[in-house]
Formats: structure tokens, sequence, C-alpha cells
């Protein structure tokens, strides 16, 4: 296993409610000419965590920092207008808070971050230090 010490958290970018799973993600990378999901989890409306890319291959999700990282993508992040927001809703929250506990337990002394501490980005359209700092605390 390579070593990990970061999490990247990530939003689709697609509008709220709508609901996409990781094949479609994978379809919309490889169509890019990646050779799969950029993101190592995808966790869908309903709160199920998906599998994108195995852990053991380095991810493409944060460019620069891909190395040593898990990319996690919620599906959402922005409003009917293209807008960034914060459409995770409560399946979703809790289904985040189990993986990034279970990271933790897996990968101790890893920390959380969010696309846009490392990119001129919204996604994933919220602060994750604010959102699940905690986390990093228990």
């Amino acid at each position: 296993m390579r070593k990990i010490n970061k999490v990247f958290i990530h939003c689709s970018a697609t509008p709220e409610g709508k609901a996409f799973d990781v094949d479609d993600i994978r379809a919309w990378h490889k169509a890019q000419g990646w050779s799969d999901c950029g993101y190592h989890y995808v966790i869908t409306l309903d709160g199920t965590v998906q599998d994108g890319r195995p852990l053991k291959k380095v991810g493409a999700h944060a460019r620069g920092h891909n190395i040593g990282s898990i990319g996690i993508c919620y599906i959402g992040g922005v409003d009917a207008n293209n807008e960034p927001k914060d459409t995770m809703n409560t399946a979703q929250d809790t289904a985040m808070v189990n993986l990034l506990k279970a990271l933790q337990e897996q990968f101790p002394g890893i920390t959380f971050h969010g696309h846009n501490e490392v990119a001129n980005k919204a996604c994933p359209s919220f602060n994750v230090q604010e959102k699940y700092g905690w986390i990093q605390e228990i």
C-alpha cells in the first residue's frame, strides 16, 4: 500500500438533487482521456459509498497533491443555476463522517482538506475544516 496522509474532499459540481454515481464519473473522466475515475470514493445522493479508483493507485483529483492522498467526491455541489452550494444531504453527510472516521483508523494521522484549499475552485462548496475538522481531533 502506498503512504497516505491526506484526504481531499470534492463535489461532482452537478445540480442539487440530481442523481449520478461512480459509473457516470468514470465515464466523464475516461472521456477526458483518464485511465479511470479520478476519485477513490464517490458518495451518492442516498449515502452509498462507491469505490472508484483503487486505493493502491494514485488518484487524479487534486493536481500536485495526488501522491499520498485519497480523493472523495460527493454528488452535488451546485444549485440549479450552477452556483456553488453545499448540497450534501443528511445521508451523504453521515456516509462522509463514517468514511472519514474509517480512513482515520486505517491511516493514523491523516488530515482532511477541501479541493478549494489547493486549487482556485469552490469545490467542495463548503469549508472542510469547519465541517469535518472535529473528526481529526477524536
